[in-house]
């Protein structure tokens, strides 16, 4: 853990952590290595598993290190520096970022390379990004531009703050009509592409885009899309659109759901005049999931090449039991992400004795505030007291509900705690 995150004291800021621990830096809470079940833990309580997270940061790096993709994990998934820090140990070329606030969060936490997904017309934020550029060479960041009057837009406020540094761009090729961000057509690139060169503060360094967005995204479509991808970086250094001092070329796709697929085609791409760095953006994996991406991890298709595993759980207690088929927890949307799938409830710890035994018969129905309904079928061993242990879909919005999540070894010990910056 970094020392100025080791360093915060624990307080009523950071809910589910024991009341006595007040007044204790984060550092000094992990070092006593409190149990989440008896070490005075209240619910609900988020919980990271620390075997999932080492299992999964170490899948994706040797995943990509066998196909030859760099990679810059999305770091708006967690936005957690202690694991941008472990991403980077393993292999991460740098973190990806959507907004100019996460590239300040990233670089208060130093991190040197970023990847921002998105065109920046922000002037106040152009300022900023370029003062950073100046103040910093060994900072890195690659940006998107999708349209002309954005590049005028970055131009002008670039040269109104001064810019020393030229500001790194990739031309963002959108995923089909309907899709989200992205010029549309290979000629509309073009025309970004010229746009780009007429200015003196942008350089041209790749392409980019999502290959997820792609309307009614199947195998062959995602294929399909990310050919003419690798096709426009191709066309564009032919044409000598890439600056002549540039080391590498760009090329950057890959979310959590096809990441095979960017593996397949980017390997078709061909010797270019410069090295091409092929640069994986996925981010989901860190914690993978019990919803979203259980169902769309590319190793689902790929099972030799590896798993991932689920690594959040979330703790809360049976407050009510007001029928034989219903009981309730004190966990609700303010704490568990239901976007996409609501809780899984997966385990039940019994008040009694401590036990954990499967979730047999229990589901969660509904969600309120800070309550979870649960349908308890005949014989479903539930009553008041016992926590529920439940898995969780999507982890974008199940991070940004916590700001401090315990790290938890399998028989239950607090190893660390990831602080989150949303």
């Amino acid at each position: 853990m970094p020392d100025e995150l080791a360093s915060e004291r624990v307080d009523h800021r950071f809910k589910g952590l024991p009341p006595d621990a007040e007044g204790l830096t984060v550092g000094e809470l992990a070092a006593q290595r409190r149990s989440l079940f008896t070490g005075g833990f209240t619910t609900p309580v988020l919980a990271l598993s620390a075997e999932s997270v080492e299992h999964n940061l170490r899948s994706l790096e040797e995943y990509a290190e066998r196909h030859g993709l760099a990679f810059a994990p999305h770091g708006k998934t967690s936005m957690a520096p202690v694991l941008f820090h472990r991403q980077i140990e393993h292999g991460a070329w740098g973190i990806t970022a959507a907004v100019p606030h996460q590239v300040r969060v990233y670089r208060a936490h130093g991190v040197d390379r970023i990847f921002l997904a998105n065109e920046v017309v922000d002037p106040v934020a152009l300022r900023w990004l370029s003062a950073e550029l100046d103040a910093h060479p060994e900072f890195r960041l690659v940006c998107y531009a999708d349209s002309v009057r954005g590049v005028e837009l970055m131009d002008e406020a670039l040269r109104a703050a001064g810019a020393r540094r030229p500001l790194d761009v990739v031309v963002e090729l959108g995923a089909g009509e309907g899709a989200r961000t992205g010029a549309r057509t290979e000629a509309e690139c073009v025309a970004v592409a010229g746009a780009i060169a007429a200015t003196g503060t942008l350089r041209l360094v790749g392409v980019a885009g999502y290959e997820a967005e792609v309307p009614g995204a199947d195998a062959d479509s995602v294929r399909g899309w990310l050919r003419r991808l690798t096709g426009l970086a191709a066309a564009f250094d032919e044409d000598g659109r890439f600056a002549p001092e540039l080391d590498e070329i760009v090329v950057s796709a890959g979310g959590s759901a096809w990441f095979d697929a960017v593996a397949d085609v980017f390997a078709e791409i061909p010797a270019l005049s410069r090295p091409v760095l092929k640069l994986l953006r996925s981010g989901a994996y860190v914690s993978h999931d019990d919803g979203q991406y259980r169902e769309k991890t590319p190793f689902n298709r790929i099972p030799e090449e590896g798993a991932l595993q689920p690594a959040f759980r979330l703790w809360s207690q049976v407050v009510s039991r007001p029928s034989a088929g219903q009981a309730f927890t004190n966990a609700g949307k303010r704490d568990a992400a239901y976007d996409l799938h609501l809780p899984e409830a997966q385990v039940v710890r019994s008040a009694r004795t401590g036990a954990v035994r499967p979730a047999d018969g229990v589901a969660v129905t509904a969600l309120s505030d800070q309550h979870a309904w649960l349908r308890t079928e005949e014989g479903a061993e539930v009553e008041v007291g016992d926590w529920v242990g439940m898995g969780l879909s999507h982890p974008c919005t199940s991070f940004d509900k916590w700001q401090l999540i315990p790290l938890v070894e399998a028989d239950g010990t607090v190893v660390d705690y990831v602080r989150t910056f949303f």
